[in-house]
C-alpha cells in the first residue's frame, strides 16, 4: 500500500511541476471568432511568394472567414508600405536597416521560411544543370568583366563541357528587392575587394550591366526566353519552371554544391541559434557563404514584419487577433508545406523564437496572448530539484523517514516555486 501512495505522490509531483505551463503555450493564440470576416492584408517579397499563397489557400480552407490578401511586389515595396503603416504586414528577405528600424520602431522580425537564390542560365550547348562557378566568377559575371560563356576562368571549372564562343546576357532585378539583397550580400562577401567596395549588398543596387525585370518572375521569364543569359532567382521559382542552374563553391571551398532542401537547411543550422530577440536589431543577420561542407551558399531567412503594437495597423483588436492567429499558424502548421515548393522548414529553435515574438504583440498596450516558453532559462536550470528530495520518496516507502520529513519535502518544492498545488 505504502509503495502505491508512494508512486501517487510522485506522480502528482511530477504533474504539479509540469502544469505551470500554460495551456496557451501549446494550443497557440485564439482562433478567429467565427463571426466576423476577416480581411487581411500583406505585401512584398517575391522570393516567399509561392509559399504564402499556399498558406493562404489552406489557412482559408480551415478559417474560411480569413481572407488574405498578399501583393507580391518585392522586399523594398513591403518595407515601404510598413513604414507607411497602409498593411497589416509585410514581408522581406532582407532584416531591416537601421535607418528603416528608425522609421519603422517597434518593428517585429519573425522569420517565416528559409529559400535559397539560385544562378540560373539558359545555354543550349549545355541543357542540364550543373554548370560549376565560384563566387568569384560569379561576380566577375555581374560586374561584367566575364563576358564569353567560354572565358578561360569558366572553363578551368567546367573542362569536360564544351562552352560556347556567346556573349553572357545577364539579368537582374529592376525593383527593390530582398533577393538581390540576400544575391549582393553573397557577392560582397565573397569578393570583398571588388563586389563589395565596388557595388556593395542592398534591396537595390547600381547594376554595372544587364538587362532588369521586376520580381522573379520577371527574371526568370529574361533567362528563359533570352539565349546565353545568367541571372538569380528564387529556388522555388527555378524548379517550377523547370529551369537550369549552376552549382556554386561552398563557403569552405571545397566542393561545388547544388542548391537543394537539404543544402540550404545546412546554411542555417549554425546562425539559428544566435538570432537576436524578435524586437532587436537585425541588420546585421546574414547566413550567406555559410561554413560546412554541404551548406549551399547563396541562402537566407525570409522574414514576416509586424508592429509590437497592433494598433498600428489594424482596424480592430478582433482583427488584430484574427492576423496573430495567422501568423502562428504560418510558422508551425504551415511549415508542413515548406518543402512542397522547395522551402526549406524553420528549426524548432527558430519557431521557438517567433512563438516568444508573437507573445510580445499587444493591441494598444493589451498584451493578445500570454505564452510561457517550455525552453529553460538560466533561471529554470538553476531551480534544480536536489539529491536530497529526489532520494525523499525512496527513503520514505522504505521506512527510513517519517511522514512528517516527506512532507517538509513537498513543502521545500512549493517554497521555492518548483512544485505548484
Amino acid at each position: 500500500m505504502i509503495t502505491k501512495i508512494t508512486s501517487l505522490l510522485m506522480i502528482a509531483t511530477i504533474v504539479a511541476i509540469v502544469a505551470p505551463l500554460d495551456a496557451n503555450a501549446m494550443s497557440g493564440p485564439s482562433p478567429p471568432d467565427s463571426k466576423y470576416v476577416y480581411n487581411i492584408n500583406g505585401a512584398g517579397a517575391t522570393f516567399p511568394f509561392p509559399l504564402i499563397d499556399l498558406w493562404r489557400v489552406e489557412y482559408n480552407n480551415d478559417f474560411s472567414n480569413v481572407n488574405l490578401n498578399y501583393q507580391s511586389i518585392g522586399s523594398g515595396g513591403g518595407v515601404k508600405q510598413h513604414i507607411e503603416k497602409t498593411v497589416n504586414f509585410a514581408a522581406s528577405d532582407a532584416p531591416l536597416t537601421v535607418k528603416e528600424q528608425g522609421l519603422a520602431p517597434g518593428t517585429i522580425h519573425i522569420p517565416e521560411t528559409i529559400g535559397g537564390v539560385t544562378v540560373a542560365y539558359n545555354i543550349p550547348e549545355i541543357p542540364k544543370s550543373g554548370l560549376k562557378l565560384t563566387g568569384k566568377v560569379i561576380s566577375g559575371i555581374f560586374m561584367g568583366d566575364i563576358t564569353k560563356w567560354n572565358d578561360p576562368l569558366i572553363k578551368e571549372l567546367n573542362p569536360e563541357l564544351n562552352l560556347p564562343n556567346q556573349d553572357i546576357v545577364v539579368a537582374h532585378r529592376s525593383d527593390g528587392s530582398g533577393t538581390t539583397f540576400v544575391f549582393t550580400d553573397y557577392l560582397s562577401t565573397v569578393d570583398p575587394n571588388g563586389w563589395g567596395e565596388k557595388v556593395g549588398k542592398g534591396k537595390s543596387v547600381p547594376w554595372p550591366t544587364g538587362l532588369a525585370a521586376a520580381g522573379n518572375e520577371g527574371v526568370a521569364g529574361i533567362i528563359k526566353s533570352t539565349k546565353y543569359s545568367v541571372g538569380y532567382v528564387e529556388l522555388a521559382y527555378v524548379f517550377q519552371t523547370g529551369m537550369t542552374f549552376a552549382h556554386v563553391q561552398n563557403g569552405d571551398k571545397s566542393k561545388f554544391v547544388e542548391p537543394s532542401i537539404a543544402t540550404i537547411t545546412a546554411a542555417t543550422a549554425g546562425i539559428a541559434k544566435k538570432l537576436p530577440a524578435g524586437d532587436a536589431d537585425w541588420s546585421a543577420v546574414s547566413t550567406v557563404n555559410a561554413p560546412g561542407s554541404d551548406a549551399y551558399p547563396i541562402s537566407s531567412f525570409t522574414y514576416l514584419l509586424v508592429y509590437k503594437d497592433l494598433h498600428e495597423t489594424s482596424k480592430s483588436k478582433e482583427e488584430a487577433k484574427a492576423m496573430l492567429h495567422m501568423i502562428y499558424w504560418m510558422i508551425t502548421d504551415g511549415q508542413k508545406l515548406a518543402p512542397t515548393l522547395l522551402y526549406s522548414p524553420l528549426p524548432e529553435n527558430v519557431v521557438e523564437l517567433g512563438k516568444q515574438s508573437l507573445s510580445k504583440v499587444t493591441y494598444n498596450g493589451e498584451v493578445l496572448w500570454k505564452y510561457n516558453s517550455p525552453v529553460k532559462t538560466t533561471e529554470t536550470k538553476n531551480s534544480a530539484i536536489p539529491d536530497w528530495i529526489r532520494n525523499n520518496a525512496k527513503w520514505w516507502a522504505d521506512g527510513m523517514i517519517t511522514d512528517e520529513d516527506y512532507i517538509k519535502g513537498l513543502q521545500y518544492l512549493i517554497k521555492e516555486g518548483i512544485l505548484k498545488v
